[in-house]
């Protein structure tokens, strides 16, 4: 199909669910599978992928936005390190190196296995089971932090290392497989390592700027425009963009006292209605 064959109610919607689950530990790659499924879309179609790739640039311009005095200090402090011996002790300048290192696995990561990613794995059993299956993750890393706050261990953002971001990093990966949820993978990760959860959500949005960047700036780079309706594209793009800068903002200020037990109780209701539909017949897997 065409993207252009799109209407601009479908390309509302799209943005609206790229925007909203973007950075909320939900999987935006699986409930845009599961939206494109219900507009009737065929999930596995090379234009709608690419379509839902380059809309997720509206999300990272969000973030480039809400985030820009933290990227220029530590751009700067980054920078300030590679020339001064005594910046590279600076937390800034070893937060920016855990932002490096955390963004190059799913990056080489992505673009080896991209065809599988963009092809078997967009299956609603796959979203479903992934769902489920994150939540435990999820749930224990929960109950981890916990008791490493009882402990007086939990860590804030100025002791963020390399190895912090490696490991975030290397998790991250995981997040190719829709329902896993890149935000989702992130964050728990960062609970496991001891850092607190406003500093394991901020670095989650530092880690999608360069992931989420590449993987949109890929798709134009290798995408027919042709096939791609303009006014479309522009649509899903704004308002993914004006929904996840909101986002944003209502998820930092949620995670600064909630626990996330309310997603994983979300996950699992989707994905076991989700199973429910798939097993009854009512929808398709691709």
């Amino acid at each position: 199909m065409l993207v252009s064959d799109l209407t601009y109610v479908q390309s509302v919607i799209l943005g609206v669910v790229e925007g909203l689950t973007e950075f909320l530990p939900v999987s935006s790659t699986g409930h845009l599978t599961i939206a494109e499924k219900m507009l009737g879309l065929q999930v596995d179609d090379p234009a709608v992928t690419a379509y839902t790739a380059i809309i997720q640039l509206g999300a990272i311009v969000a973030t480039l936005i809400y985030f820009r005095r933290d990227i220029v200090r530590l751009a700067a402090a980054w920078f300030g390190g590679l020339t001064r011996a005594e910046a590279r002790s600076h937390p800034d300048h070893q937060l920016a190196w855990a932002v490096i290192a955390g963004s190059l696995p799913v990056a080489l990561m992505g673009f080896t296995l991209r065809h599988v990613i963009a092809g078997p794995l967009r299956s609603l059993w796959v979203v479903a089971g992934a769902l489920i299956l994150w939540s435990a993750v999820m749930w224990l890393a929960e109950t981890r932090h916990a008791k490493l706050t009882r402990d007086g261990l939990e860590r804030g953002e100025s002791t963020v290392t390399l190895r912090d971001g490696l490991v975030i990093g290397l998790v991250q990966c995981l997040s190719l497989v829709p329902g896993v949820s890149r935000s989702g993978a992130t964050i728990s990760a960062g609970l496991f390592r001891g850092i607190d959860r406003v500093t394991a959500t901020r670095l989650s949005f530092f880690l999608a700027i360069p992931a989420l960047t590449a993987a949109g700036l890929f798709e134009l780079a290798t995408t027919d425009l042709s096939a791609l309706g303009a006014g479309q594209m522009i649509v899903g793009i704004v308002v993914a963009f004006v929904v996840a800068y909101a986002s944003i903002a209502w998820l930092l200020k949620f995670v600064a006292g909630n626990r996330l037990t309310a997603f994983v109780l979300y996950r699992v209701a989707l994905g076991a209605g989700l199973i429910a539909a798939l097993g009854a017949g009512w929808i398709t897997a691709t």
